[in-house]
C-alpha cells in the first residue's frame, strides 16, 4: 500500500503576513509544497491530504487543488476549534489554534494507511522524501507503534539570518528516538555550531539530528492521539491557558517514555529552508531558482 503525504496546511502564517501556504516561490509561482508533492510522487506516495481552515477553503481548491486533478488522489479535512470529542466544549475567549498534533487527529477519517506528516510552509528536499518513503513503503501491512522521524542534520538547517530554533534530538544505538529538547537559540559562534543554555554557547556536532516536524506514522497513532487529547482537554490548566497547545512531540514523547511505540530517526542530506518572515522570501525564491537550474526539478512542476 502506498503512503499518503499529510500536509499541515491550516495556519495563517501571521509573522509572514498572509497565506504563506498559498505564496508563489518557483518560477512558474510553484508554492513550497507544490515542492514537498512533487518530491512524494516521485518517492513513491499515492495520496495527498491536507488539513486546512475551512473559511479559505474555496481559495484552496481553485488555486491547490485544480493543480493535481488527475494526477493524484487527493483529500482535505478541516481543523477548526470546535472541533472536539464529544462531552468537550472550546473555553470562551479561545482564538489560537489546538496545535500540530490536533491537526493531524482530523484526517483520521480519510487516512487508512501509512502517512508522513510535514508542514506546508517548509522546503524539506528530495532525499528526505525519498528516506521517508522508503520506509513507509516498507512497513507490513497492519504493522502498530514504529514510527520514524526524518532527523535533519543540524548544519543543514541553519539560518544566515541569526539564531534558529530546532527540537535536538537524542537517540539510541538502534537509531531509534530517546528524546527531543528544544533549543531555541542555535547558531554558529566562532565557525561552531553552539546553542544557547543560559548565558553560556554549547557546542554541537555538525550532524547532530533536529526535528523539522517531518514523522511518518501508522493509522494507530490516531488512536492514541484521540485517548491523550481527551486527557488534555479533562486538565484545567489546559482549558484555562487559551494558549495551550496539544503538540505532535507531546504525543511521541508519551509513546515514547510509556513503552508503546519506537520512533526511528532516518538520516538525510536534504538541506531544509523555509518562510518564516516575509525577509526570507527572496532567499528562498534565490534557492529554488538555484535547483531549477541545477536540473533537480523540472521547471515546470505540473
Amino acid at each position: 500500500m502506498k503512503p499518503t503525504l499529510f500536509l499541515l496546511a491550516a495556519g495563517m502564517g501571521s509573522r509572514y503576513g498572509g497565506l504563506k501556504q498559498l505564496d508563489g516561490l518557483g518560477p512558474n509561482g510553484e508554492t513550497i509544497m507544490d515542492y514537498s508533492i512533487f518530491d512524494a510522487i516521485r518517492a513513491g506516495f499515492g495520496k495527498i491530504v491536507w488539513v486546512i481552515r475551512r473559511d479559505f477553503e474555496e481559495q484552496f481548491r481553485s488555486q491547490i487543488l485544480s493543480k493535481y486533478e488527475g494526477k493524484v488522489a487527493c483529500e482535505l479535512c478541516f481543523q477548526a476549534l470546535d472541533s472536539l470529542p464529544e462531552g468537550f466544549t472550546c473555553p470562551e475567549g479561545r482564538v489560537k489554534p489546538w496545535g500540530t498534533n490536533h491537526a493531524v487527529l482530523m484526517g483520521k477519517d480519510v487516512i487508512n494507511e501509512p502517512f508522513c506528516v510535514i508542514n506546508c510552509d517548509d522546503f524539506y528536499g528530495r532525499d528526505a522524501f525519498a528516506q521517508v518513503g522508503k520506509y513507509l513503503s516498507s512497513l507490513p501491512a497492519g504493522v502498530k507503534n514504529q514510527y520514524a522521524m526524518v532527523g535533519f542534520r543540524v548544519c543543514n538547517t541553519l539560518s544566515e539570518n541569526g539564531t534558529v530554533a530546532r527540537g535536538v534530538c537524542a537517540t539510541n544505538e538502534h537509531h531509534h528516538l530517546t528524546d527531543v529538547v528544544e533549543r531555541t537559540e542555535i547558531m554558529r559562534v566562532d565557525g561552531k555550531i553552539c546553542y544557547k543554555d543560559g548565558d553560556k554557547w554549547v557546542e554541537i556536532a555538525e550532524n547532530s539530528p533536529v526535528s523539522m516536524n517531518m514523522w511518518g506514522f501508522t493509522p494507530d497513532y490516531f488512536d492514541y492521539s484521540e485517548a491523550y487529547f481527551k486527557e488534555f482537554l479533562s486538565d484545567p490548566k489546559n482549558m484555562e491557558n487559551l494558549k495551550a497547545e496539544f503538540f505532535i512531540p507531546l504525543m511521541v514523547n508519551k509513546l515514547i517514555n510509556d513503552g508503546t511505540a519506537t520512533v526511528e530517526v532516518l538520516d538525510t542530506t536534504s538541506k531544509w529552508f523555509g518562510v518564516t518572515y516575509a525577509a526570507d522570501r527572496p532567499d528562498t525564491v534565490a534557492r529554488i531558482k538555484a535547483l531549477v537550474e541545477a536540473g533537480e526539478y523540472p521547471e515546470t512542476l505540473f
